[in-house]
């Protein structure tokens, strides 16, 4: 397999795994939420739990989103270092 086609193969796995998690979080808060106000609270303190799941679950995926870009600039830099390196040498 080419640089580029393996390059780009791993930028799509980068962002399918982005998008996942994102959503995944979303939906698990979410239905967290609804569990709690529909099965444990027997709908008493519809729709607080709901929201408040969807918050976490929102917050939840912006800080896994965070983590990858944070991860990413971070190989990113030591790459452009490594080139720079091996361009004095």
């Amino acid at each position: 397999m080419g640089d580029v086609k393996k390059e780009f193969v791993q930028l799509l796995a980068n962002y399918g795994h982005i998008g996942f998690t994102f959503v995944a979080a979303i939906v698990i808060g979410m239905g967290g939420g609804i569990y709690l106000d529909q099965k444990v609270f027997d709908g008493r303190t519809s729709p607080w739990f709901t929201f408040i799941g969807l918050a976490l679950g929102i917050a939840a995926g912006y800080k896994t989103l965070f983590e990858v870009i944070w991860r990413d600039k971070k190989a990113a830099d030591q790459q452009k270092a490594d080139a720079e390196k091996d361009h004095e040498d």
